[in-house]
């Protein structure tokens, strides 16, 4: 996972979504996911170039957060929210419009008030908007 630490957060307020966001950037940190950890803590989160997961290994719930290409302006909009998806239990396939998706804890999504239409910025921790490729 990449070694520089990023937050992401929502355009609108500046709320932080995740303060310690990891990203899945080569094949194999794609392809394991989440799988093998046994748990998320409160304002972690792994971002996925992809618009469809699957929680089979998984061993605790999560909420999955899906967003759109970057904009000109830095931000990406959210096309789709999947609270509490459970453990071991099939997929979420492609989600129209979604280029990337931020997996978190369960119970984030409703924690926050994030809802489809909202913005979020990815930034390193200095503050820095950071560009994330889809590759």
């Amino acid at each position: 996972m990449s070694g520089e630490p990023l937050h992401l957060r929502r355009a609108s307020d500046r709320a932080i979504i995740c303060d310690r966001l990891l990203l899945g950037e080569s094949f194999m940190q794609r392809f394991m996911g989440l799988m093998g950890r046994a748990s998320m803590n409160e304002g972690e989160g792994l971002y996925l170039p992809t618009s469809s997961i699957h929680m089979m290994f998984m061993r605790f719930p999560i909420d999955a957060l899906f967003l759109s290409r970057e904009g000109e302006d830095g931000r990406r909009t959210v096309v789709s929210v999947r609270p509490d998806l459970p453990t071991w239990r099939g997929m979420v396939m492609p989600v129209r419009g979604a280029e990337g998706v931020v997996e978190m804890p369960a119970g984030t999504l409703a924690r926050l008030g994030l809802a489809v239409g909202d913005e979020v910025v990815f930034e390193a921790a200095s503050g820095a908007q950071r560009e994330i490729s889809a590759e």
